[in-house]
């Protein structure tokens, strides 16, 4: 399959060239990917995506290191970046007959519930964040185009390489920094480019839920501290726990992310 990929050298782009290597991958951004095809692009722009079959849009402008509250200083820049740029670029996929997109959205669409509750994918959006209701404009947006549309709304990705998400909480930990006690929903990113993987040998349309461990830093903390032989004490636990995405369409596809066992296979590469 013909891919045309967006944000490749972010941190969740990464994964997918790894992850989808089978298929004949083309990045879309601003900078290339070391043997793969390239279009030159920024969110914002039109694109020519003539010959793609499926579009992967993962590029998000935001602060560094922030996603909710990335529109910093600026919230009309942040929507007309992503979301006005996202609807240009849906609507040339649309125009240049690419027949399946793959939205990467976020839990945060559904980030008004109350605690306790099954974020099923059937549930109606309930934003809390500018950053959550530009994913929901752009999954809505998506659903209008006469093409087969997912959004995929994804957790917390992790796992290894350069600037990985977990950098600066495991320096701050082993130099005896005091660390914040919380609790997040995470997602190695192989299992998300497993899951585009699926999606897009399959027919399903809509949204989609990606997720897989409920983590505790104390936990995480914890495994870091026998790794590294520290010292230090991981945080208590948190006392709050987010709600968990039901990820039964994935499921249903056979999807089965490594859990904590993939977590702990994986740290010794981010530390």
């Amino acid at each position: 399959m013909r891919i045309a990929l967006t944000g490749a050298t972010g941190l969740v782009g990464r994964f997918l060239t790894a992850g989808l290597a089978a298929h004949q991958i083309a990045t879309v951004g601003r900078r290339p990917s070391a043997g793969l095809a390239h279009r030159g692009w920024s969110l914002g722009e039109d694109v020519d995506l003539h010959g793609q079959d499926a579009l992967i849009h993962c590029a998000f402008a935001h602060v560094p290191g922030r996603y909710r509250g990335g529109e910093g200083e600026d919230p009309q820049g942040f929507l007309r970046a992503n979301l006005d740029g996202s609807k240009r670029l849906l609507d040339a996929a649309a125009r240049d007959g690419v027949r399946c997109v793959i939205f990467l959205s976020s839990r945060a669409v559904l980030g008004g519930y109350p605690p306790g509750t099954d974020l099923l994918e059937s549930l109606p959006p309930a934003p809390d964040s500018l950053y959550a209701e530009a994913k929901l404009a752009v999954e809505d947006h998506l659903s209008t185009l006469p093409l087969r549309g997912i959004s995929l709304r994804a957790t917390g990705v992790y796992g290894p390489g350069e600037g990985h998400k977990w950098e600066q909480l495991f320096a701050d930990f082993l130099s005896g920094q005091p660390i914040t006690p919380r609790r997040a929903t995470e997602l190695h990113g192989a299992d998300l480019a497993a899951a585009c993987d699926l999606l897009l040998r399959s027919d399903t349309r809509g949204a989609v839920h990606a997720s897989d461990l409920m983590l505790d830093r104390q936990d995480l903390l914890s495994e870091l501290k026998r790794l590294k032989n520290s010292p230090e004490t991981p945080p208590d636990r948190a006392k709050t726990t987010p709600n968990a995405l039901n990820c039964a369409k994935l499921a249903s596809l056979g999807w089965k992310p490594r859990g904590w066992e993939g977590l702990v296979k994986a740290l010794p590469q981010m530390i």
